[in-house]
């Protein structure tokens, strides 16, 4: 029942950060009209951190090292915003896909890869370990 509650909690502090994504990739592209690779990059690192650190404190309560977390995380986006920009390039360029469906395709592997990694990797070993006030 405890690992149904943790999903239940990535999920919803997922789609809040998929609404910051959005939102600031709409605020960029359409309204700043900037170049779609960086509006893109942008709105992921905001929903990255917005995720983090929601996740850290209330889906996984881990104790761990911040810093030491959140380099193991910078390492999975140092492998994964390369691999979903190019999708997002393949998507909408070579397959002729509207930017927002690319972008919601990316935003949905990104949470399952995400989860995986975050609750096997980043806070396995810490999980449930912060100190409740």
């Amino acid at each position: 029942m405890k690992e149904w509650v943790r999903m239940a909690k990535f999920t919803f502090f997922s789609i809040s950060a998929g609404l910051i994504e959005i939102g600031a990739f709409a605020l960029f592209n359409e309204l700043l009209n900037w170049p779609y690779w960086l509006s893109y990059l942008l709105a992921l690192v905001l929903s990255v951190l917005w995720n983090f650190t929601l996740n850290r404190r209330f889906t996984f309560q881990s104790a761990a090292n911040v810093p030491i977390a959140m380099l193991k995380v910078a390492a999975f986006y140092a492998v994964f915003t390369p691999l979903s920009t190019a999708l997002e390039h393949w998507y909408t360029d070579a397959l002729g896909w509207n930017e927002y469906l690319a972008t919601g395709a990316n935003m949905a592997l990104n949470f399952v890869t995400e989860f995986l990694y975050q609750r096997y990797f980043v806070f396995g070993k810490s999980i449930d370990t912060r100190q409740k006030k």
